[in-house]
């Protein structure tokens, strides 16, 4: 039998495949809006602050409730929480279909649609706690796959807007939804994933003590600048390649689409040579490689080399997730639940600064330039002090005890 599919079959994987479906669909709603940006901006006649504001508004929600979703997982499982989610989801869609008439309207809509973003707190843990440790690496990789749903938002999203309107957008992907919420509940027993009441004053006590850690800091800022530049520029590109070369809204689609896959294919790498070389040593390249690309894109070239730049820059920053997450696997595993959240509620924190500050720099200094070059001033900050963090928590005892694990 293959190794894949050895490892497949080693869990239950009608879970696995929930979680997967959930994160895909999910990850499409959460990034709907910055697949419609040019469509919306034109009919509202948006500045480029108003664009990164309203397409950094649902990253920021997706932020700011995976904490409170990853702990309502633990304590009243990942289904009942998973289907709340996509109830939730529903509606934020049906408003954007049925109302959304005024830019303020339309950023409740989106800060609604952060709902969306929280999967990442049900599906991860529930892909780990479905599998056993020797196949866990394995089974939230692929969940964590599940982010190739901006793929499709890009490409299709901006296509059908040219058929029904953006406001029917919003109508269509009801249906995914609705069929993701059946076969998330057929899929999906009720008690997996569960934190017994007996097991939570232990999990909770774990959770504290991980918090005390320097290592959840470094890589909650490691993550910003991966995790958060994947999302925040899957959110801005469509907007950046229109406005800076005049692609039309259909072909801005298909370049941030490309630059989505390359990204999502790049993240399950990413974490299977972090397993063979060391987390550490994979970080101390990756975050170098962003802020090179991300510098060459800022020079602005003409629209072929600025495409491909791109492509190879969210490549890394995909490489650079599936990092993070090989090291968080390892450091924190009796309390991934909890750091998932904390450090994908960081990562999204990130995603929602990226492209707020792109609009807002456009507008202050009439290029695109300024906001690229400071994202990769802060993944130089963010490269050193990981390394700085790290070097110190090896002196500890635990550090001493773990690093031969993580830090190689």
């Amino acid at each position: 039998m293959p190794t894949t599919l050895r490892a497949f079959r080693s869990g239950h994987w009608p879970s696995l495949v929930g979680a997967w479906l959930h994160f895909e669909i999910s990850f499409m709603v959460w990034l709907l809006i910055g697949a419609l940006g040019v469509a919306i901006s034109a009919d509202f006649g948006l500045t480029a602050t108003q664009k990164g504001l309203l397409v950094a508004i649902p990253v920021l929600g997706g932020a700011l409730l995976r904490v409170g979703v990853g702990l309502c997982s633990d304590w009243y499982g990942p289904k009942p929480t998973g289907l709340a989610l996509l109830v939730a989801e529903l509606l934020a869609l049906l408003w954007g279909w049925l109302g959304a008439t005024s830019y303020v309207e339309l950023l409740g809509v989106g800060l609604c649609l952060g709902v969306a973003g929280a999967s990442f707190a049900v599906s991860i843990p529930l892909a780990s706690r479905a599998y056993p440790p020797a196949h866990q690496g394995f089974a939230m990789g692929v969940a964590a796959s599940a982010n190739s749903g901006t793929v499709l938002a890009a490409f299709f999203a901006p296509r059908l807007a040219q058929e029904v309107g953006w406001h029917g957008v919003f109508g269509l992907m009801t249906v995914p939804v609705l069929v993701t919420f059946f076969s998330y509940a057929l899929m999906v027993p009720s008690g997996i994933g569960l934190v017994r009441q007996g097991a939570r004053r232990h999990r909770w006590t774990a959770s504290v003590e991980a918090l005390r850690q320097p290592s959840m800091y470094s890589l909650c800022a490691a993550y910003a600048v991966t995790f958060g530049g994947f999302v925040g520029l899957s959110s801005f590109l469509p907007i950046f390649f229109h406005d800076q070369y005049g692609l039309d809204p259909v072909a801005a689609g298909t370049v941030t689409s490309l630059c989505s896959l390359a990204g999502s294919l790049a993240r399950p790498f990413g974490g299977y040579l972090a397993d063979r070389r060391g987390g550490m040593r994979m970080l101390r390249v990756v975050f170098p490689a962003i802020a090179a690309l991300i510098i060459a894109v800022g020079q602005l070239p003409d629209l072929v080399p600025a495409a491909w730049l791109m492509v190879a820059a969210v490549a890394a920053m995909g490489f650079g997730n599936g990092v993070v997450f090989q090291v968080v696997s390892e450091r924190f595993q009796n309390q991934i639940g909890m750091a998932s959240g904390l450090i994908g509620a960081v990562g999204g924190l990130g995603g929602f600064l990226l492209p707020f500050w792109l609009g807002l720099l456009k507008d202050a200094t009439g290029t695109f330039r300024s906001g690229l070059w400071l994202y990769a001033a802060v993944a130089i900050l963010v490269w050193m002090a990981v390394a700085l963090i790290m070097r110190r928590s090896r002196r500890t005892p635990e550090g001493l005890a773990a690093s031969g694990r993580f830090s190689r």
